[in-house]
């Protein structure tokens, strides 16, 4: 696992969202309450990018058909079995990072 910086402190307004490809994932960096929090953006339903998602109470809701996601830990609000990637994320300085796993060596 390796922490990669995806952007700046204050690129993101509290309350707001984007993603930004960090190693082979594409991850929805949320800012929320003062705290970031990272998940895979896409909606493993229909494809659908979660960073345009409705953020309420921790959760997330996709844009296309109300999949709900935790921001904590990636859990699927409908069956708490079933997770989508979930990233820790820290902020050195002025910058955010996010830890991914590293690909593996050719």
């Amino acid at each position: 696992m390796a922490f990669q910086t995806v952007c700046k402190v204050g690129d993101i307004a509290d309350g707001q969202s984007k993603c930004f490809n960090v190693g082979d994932k594409v991850v929805a960096l949320f800012h929320v309450g003062g705290a970031y929090h990272a998940i895979d953006d896409m909606c493993p339903h229909m494809g659908a990018s979660l960073s345009d998602g409705h953020v309420e109470d921790g959760v997330v809701t996709c844009p296309w058909h109300a999949w709900s996601f935790r921001l904590e830990d990636g859990t699927w609000m409908e069956n708490r079995r079933l997770k989508i990637g979930c990233y820790q994320v820290r902020v050195e300085g002025d910058f955010v990072q996010v830890e991914v796993p590293e690909k593996p060596a050719a």
